[in-house]
């Protein structure tokens, strides 16, 4: 997709602070991050919004890839929130969907 920052994060043009990376998700450090731990799991390909979602299994893999990292960086147990925004009234800022996991 044309002009879309985490295309070009996934693309290697933007460099990020990755956490995970796979053959379909890449997971980074939100740069504007707004708890202590805050990142971004997204699909490499893209897909602008939840209602353009047609595969579970990846949707799940977001999902999955969220909490093992949670377990890596050692805060799975006390708790973590995990956001996905859809469209401008849902607070979707960029149109590349994306799961925020917060701590």
């Amino acid at each position: 997709m044309e002009n879309c920052i985490f295309c070009s994060i996934v693309n290697g043009d933007i460099p990020a602070d990755k956490l995970y990376e796979d053959d379909a998700v890449l997971a980074f450090k939100d740069v504007n991050a707004q708890a202590p731990e805050h990142f971004l799991v997204i699909p490499k390909e893209h897909i602008s919004t939840p209602n353009d979602a047609t595969d579970e299994a990846l949707l799940g893999k977001l999902s999955i890839t969220a909490s093992e990292i949670a377990k890596d960086r050692g805060f799975a147990e006390q708790g973590y929130r995990l956001v996905m925004n859809c469209n401008s009234d849902g607070c979707q800022s960029v149109f590349h969907i994306h799961l925020h996991e917060k701590h």
